[in-house]
């Protein structure tokens, strides 16, 4: 049994393309925060309307300093909601789905590339 024939080749760099997908572009992400700008920023801790997005993969949801969240976001993160990939992903897609009671107002981006490459910006700005 051969395991790297032609047809093996072509589905790991099939299964690598999507994986690079997945993980998103930074300057598209760029793009697709000036929809977040409006009450966010991620290139330098202070809050606005919302909360600073910088540092936020690691974070445990409602508890960056001097902004006053919604009950329900302190509840998540009580419960134990931190950002990470899949959690951010989720809320950017829904965020009152994810977090009912939220009181951001945004309805969630519905292409997942757009999810990936805003991902992809805001890690920037992340330690993790």
């Amino acid at each position: 049994m051969r395991f790297c024939g032609p047809l093996s080749i072509g589905i790991i760099l099939c299964m690598a393309g999507s994986a690079v997908a997945q993980e998103g572009n930074a300057t598209a992400g760029e793009t697709v925060f000036k929809k977040c700008a409006v009450c966010h920023v991620a290139d330098k801790d202070t809050n606005k309307v919302g909360p600073s997005l910088h540092g936020v993969f690691g974070r445990t949801a409602g508890t960056h300093p001097d902004y006053k969240y919604s009950t329900a976001m302190i509840d998540a993160g009580k419960g134990g909601l931190v950002w990470d990939e899949t959690t951010l992903r989720d809320y950017l897609h829904n965020p009152k789905a994810k977090v009912k009671g939220t009181k951001m107002v945004f309805p969630g981006l519905k292409d997942d590339s757009d999810i990936s490459n805003l991902l992809a910006y805001l890690k920037q700005y992340s330690p993790q």
